[in-house]
């Protein structure tokens, strides 16, 4: 990911507001247990959940192919849930990004020892994965748990989108 791409991604964070009609778009695709999980994500996650959401929206319909809408909707607006509140800051979502980025393999040692911001920001999709489980949401979980995974050709197309949508975001 390029650096203004990052600077970009930082600007929106420190920025993040969920207006009204950002609420009332929520209310619409997700249900109160739905929410509960989304709104206990920080406001820079549920912003950029949002936004995610926002993008398949265009991307179904730049696309053309038949998917289902409501569900890839859900999928976006809950991709991020295994990152609440207060377990990955923009302070520590920083220091993993460079970290990670710059020094790999120091990374993985911090990890290893016991450093949570590092394993939040790894594995935040198989965390959020679970929660959905947790509540039902076994279809969307399958999805989401996959979502930083490197991608295989026989990978389902939400999936694909699902990585579009969030890498534009």
């Amino acid at each position: 990911m390029s650096v203004f791409k990052r600077i970009m991604q930082f600007v929106k964070a420190v920025t993040a507001r969920v207006t009204v009609e950002d609420g009332k778009y929520i209310s619409a695709h997700l249900s109160a247990e739905e929410q509960k999980i989304f709104f206990a994500m920080s406001v820079a996650d549920q912003y950029h959940s949002l936004r995610t959401a926002y993008t398949i929206e265009r991307l179904i319909i730049e696309d053309k192919r038949s998917v289902d809408k409501e569900f890839l909707i859900r999928c976006a607006l809950l991709h991020d849930v295994g990152r609440r509140a207060g377990d990955l800051t923009i302070r520590g979502k920083i220091f993993a990004v460079l970290i990670t980025s710059l020094v790999p393999a120091f990374a993985e040692r911090l990890e290893v020892n016991g450093n949570q911001v590092l394993y939040i920001y790894h594995h935040h999709a198989e965390l959020g994965a679970r929660k959905l489980q947790q509540i039902g949401l076994f279809k969307e979980a399958k999805i989401i748990a996959k979502h930083h995974a490197t991608p295989k050709p026989d990978d389902p197309l939400e999936l694909k989108l699902l990585r579009l949508a969030d890498n534009e975001n």
